[in-house]
């Protein structure tokens, strides 16, 4: 009995001796943990103190100026832009619509109220409702920046081809103008891709930096008139002088005619295998761009029938 008592003690010292040792290396741990801690909020502290110095304001967390009141208030304020922005552009639209004079005028101030409104509008979210300290503004910028410049280059690209055709204007909405196979008026210009529509009633859309890289040609420059050109082909006997007086007076009496500018007839003289002929190119001013194909056949029609009424040409020759 004394043995198992014996026993008994002694385990119960061991136990005692290894739970004093555990606890003083949980001791010594702690004690460097505390250590550590105490060194990171020094640096911390340290490197505040120098920012300070050097007059440099430490970044504000994100969460200080993010909220969810914020955030609804910016959605307001872009939802307010964009349906802002569509009823502008309508009444616009249809202003322009009902003046001829000043419809290219009209149309050529879209472009600009939309990419304003826009600027405007993000400024005011950004400035108004988010109120970010600059350092943050710098470092969120640089940061987006870079990432969106690795990923979206060519949407870059677009956008900087619109801004550039927005403020150097090669051509304006309702302008007609030519890029690469395709002829129509411009509908839209916008931050990526030039939208026209051809004689066809296709709707063409075009990106902004393949307009930038290519020659574009210009109908009207801003105008509401553009030439228009028609061409016949006459027998080599014919009288030059009376064709052209009535090519002249068939471009004359037309509905869409703009009597302002010139109307002139050209021949020249051309071979098609073992046949020659006289070609005729008759230019007259359409007073409206909307009405040029219109103009273009009323105008070939009107001459046609008085040249076939003269004799000068068989019916046909041409029907």
């Amino acid at each position: 009995m004394k043995r198992i008592l014996f026993a008994f003690v002694l385990l119960l010292l061991a136990s005692s001796v290894q739970l004093s040792a555990e606890t003083l290396q949980l001791s010594k741990g702690d004690s460097a943990l505390v250590e550590l801690s105490d060194s990171l909020k020094t640096i911390v502290a340290r490197d505040t103190a120098n920012t300070k110095s050097n007059g440099i304001k430490p970044l504000a967390p994100v969460y200080e100026f993010l909220s969810t009141t914020k955030f609804i208030w910016a959605a307001i304020i872009l939802a307010m832009t964009y349906f802002g922005i569509k009823i502008t552009i309508n009444l616009i639209s249809f202003l322009a619509e009902k003046s001829t004079r000043y419809r290219i005028t009209l149309k050529g101030l879209i472009p600009l109220v939309r990419i304003l409104s826009w600027v405007i509008s993000i400024t005011i979210i950004i400035v108004g409702i988010f109120s970010p300290s600059i350092p943050t503004v710098v470092a969120f910028s640089a940061s987006i920046g870079v990432a969106v410049g690795f990923a979206s280059q060519d949407i870059l690209k677009n956008i900087f081809g619109g801004v550039m055709i927005i403020f150097d204007q090669p051509f304006k909405v309702g302008d007609k103008i030519e890029i690469g196979k395709y002829y129509g008026e411009v509908t839209e210009i916008g931050l990526r891709s030039t939208r026209i529509v051809t004689a066809d009633d296709s709707l063409v859309s075009v990106p902004n930096a393949e307009v930038m890289n290519q020659s574009v040609s210009n109908s009207n420059a801003g105008e509401a008139n553009c030439q228009v050109v028609a061409e016949f082909y006459l027998p080599l006997e014919i009288n030059t002088e009376k064709v052209r007086k009535i090519a002249i007076e068939g471009a004359q009496v037309s509905r869409y005619v703009y009597l302002k500018k010139p109307i002139v007839a050209l021949f020249f003289q051309e071979m098609e295998g073992r046949r020659s002929y006289i070609k005729m190119r008759l230019k007259a001013y359409v007073m409206d761009i909307r009405f040029e194909f219109a103009f273009k056949s009323d105008m070939t029609e009107l001459v046609l029938k008085a040249l076939i009424e003269e004799g000068i040409v068989k019916s046909e020759d041409y029907f």
